[in-house]
């Protein structure tokens, strides 16, 4: 069989390409006699230099013109769309009597707008872009949801039928370990956290969606009882407004953003804190819960959308809003070690189903059944 993997232009989404790697690497350990081609939009020249206006029109050519014209003249027995924001390659590959399938991962856009609303020159124009991607999905044979809250989400919000959708979860790479207390211990004397600190993570980006002022709160109401707790950042920094109140707050001290560390470093920094805190207001399906349970680290995360059914009865769930509540939570792993070691077992057992083979397989199986209905 050949399989062809349409992913996004390289470097653009950091998560789309883990997906991409961790898929293709899958099919070819557990159907290893399987053609993979692989196929991207073209990245712009590094040795040209334009203005934004300019760059951005080459994008837009390049993904909704170009790059599907390409992707129409190659042959496969089966077209896998690797994200739902190239929905619109479905309508391109209507002219291919092989199956077409497209994952989705979440449609965040549709109910906070703002994550695009700022981040482009022209937002209209991107969120239009965007919705006739999305709905292009309609036009595939076969959608691959990440959750089933995400399922229900597509159900809700466009023309497909709940028949239509297989839910196949996302998995971590093998990569997110326990590693050994030296390593450990060497971060956190490296960062100046000492042993009897707690310290508090947040992996990722810094949308509202991501809920980082709440962390922020929760960080001064720990301040304010005086109780021994640290707090890193990655992925993006914090925004201007978040650094007014940390000064405001004189939160200096309790705080560090550990910038954007590279997959090995991003374990260490697992292994190293004392908790993962993800109090997402909306996410898709929730990777980082997993690689955090993965690297030994209990997590506390929010009981909306699609993290109640990725964490299950391995992580401490809140409401993301009530900042009480996680507080109480944080305390609660302080000051109870049997409780925290019992939350680390469960997420060690939690995470051992979430590999890319397991991902993989169901999805060659979601191929196999739609050539068989051809």
């Amino acid at each position: 069989m050949r399989v062809a993997i349409l992913r996004r232009t390289p470097q653009v989404s950091f998560s789309m390409d883990v997906y991409a790697d961790g898929l293709v690497s899958g099919l070819k350990a557990v159907r290893p006699t399987w053609e993979i081609v692989e196929f991207a939009p073209a990245q712009y020249p590094s040795d040209k230099k334009n203005s934004v206006w300019l760059l951005g029109l080459w994008k837009y050519y390049e993904r909704y013109w170009r790059y599907p014209r390409t992707i129409q003249k190659q042959n496969a027995d089966i077209f896998h769309i690797i994200d739902h924001s190239d929905g619109h390659l479905a309508r391109w590959l209507q002219i291919k009597a092989q199956p077409k399938i497209v994952t989705c991962h979440d449609l965040i856009n549709l109910f906070q707008p703002e994550n695009i609303y700022g981040r482009t020159p022209l937002p209209f124009v991107s969120m239009a872009a965007w919705k006739f991607a999305i709905r292009g999905m309609e036009k595939a044979d076969r959608i691959i949801s990440v959750s089933a809250h995400t399922a229900k989400d597509v159900v809700n919000n466009l023309k497909i039928i709940k028949e239509n959708i297989t839910v196949v979860p996302d998995a971590i790479e093998s990569i997110f370990r326990i590693l050994p207390q030296t390593t450990v211990k060497s971060l956190r004397q490296q960062n100046g956290v000492s042993p009897e600190t707690l310290c508090l993570l947040n992996v990722g980006s810094n949308h509202p969606r991501k809920n980082v002022f709440t962390i922020l709160k929760i960080m001064k109401a720990l301040k304010e009882q005086r109780l021994p707790v640290y707090f890193w950042k990655t992925g993006a920094d914090f925004t201007s407004e978040q650094k007014v109140f940390i000064k405001t707050h004189e939160l200096q001290n309790y705080i560090a953003y550990l910038g954007k560390p590279d997959k090995e470093k991003l374990v260490q920094i697992y292994n190293a804190a004392d908790v993962l805190i993800a109090p997402s207001l909306y996410e898709g399906f929730g990777m980082t819960i997993l690689e955090a349970m993965a690297c030994g680290t209990p997590v506390i995360t929010s009981n909306v959308t699609s993290l109640p059914e990725v964490a299950g009865n391995a992580a401490i769930l809140v409401d993301p809003m009530d900042v009480q509540a996680m507080v109480k939570a944080v305390c609660r792993l302080l000051e109870e070690p049997n409780y925290r070691s019992s939350l680390i077992e469960a997420g060690l057992d939690r995470v051992k189903p979430f590999t890319w083979e397991n991902t993989a397989e169901q999805i060659a199986t979601v191929y196999e059944t739609m050539l068989e209905k051809r």
